[in-house]
Formats: structure tokens, sequence, C-alpha cells
């Protein structure tokens, strides 16, 4: 992965309103698209909801802005390639 787990936290905004803060694992490029990979840096690893946040880096009136992944093959491809480059460093 591009840097060492735990170098940066998102505080983000979710349409309610509310804050959250993730933590940046690692970011590609796919199809032309870039994806960012988080994961929940205020939450408990037990928790049941704790997981994997995949969002793709899109621009808003010349800023780049982050969104969901909708469309679920989208989403699936992005997991499987993020998910190919973490077990890479992986000893067989």
């Amino acid at each position: 992965m591009d840097g060492g787990y735990g170098d940066d936290i998102y505080t983000l905004t979710d349409d309610e309103g509310k804050d959250f803060s993730l933590e940046h694992l690692d970011t590609i490029e796919l199809d032309g698209t870039e994806y960012m990979a988080f994961v929940p840096a205020d939450m408990d690893e037990e928790d049941p909801d704790y997981g994997i946040v995949l969002l793709r880096l899109e621009e808003e009136d010349g800023e780049g802005v982050l969104a969901t992944i909708d469309d679920e093959e989208e989403r699936d491809r992005v997991h499987d390639k993020f998910m190919e480059r973490l077990f890479a460093d992986e000893d067989p």
C-alpha cells in the first residue's frame, strides 16, 4: 500500500450532517477513476459495523469530493482490487 497504516484521518460529514472519522488505507486508480479505501477511525474493530469503506473521488466545482459507490458491480470490482493489493504483500 502507498502509506503506512494510520497515516491519514479524514473527517467527513454524511447527508444528515453527522461527522465521522475515517482512517485512509490506500488509494487506487481503476478504469480512469480514483478510489480510496478507509476504515472507521473512531470505532472498535469488534463492532459489527466495522469494516472497509470504499469511496470514489469525484470533482465538483473544481474540488475533489468523496462519493459513495452505489453500483454493486463497480463496488465489487473496486473491493477486489483493494483486496488484491492488500494481500499481495503477504508471503505465500
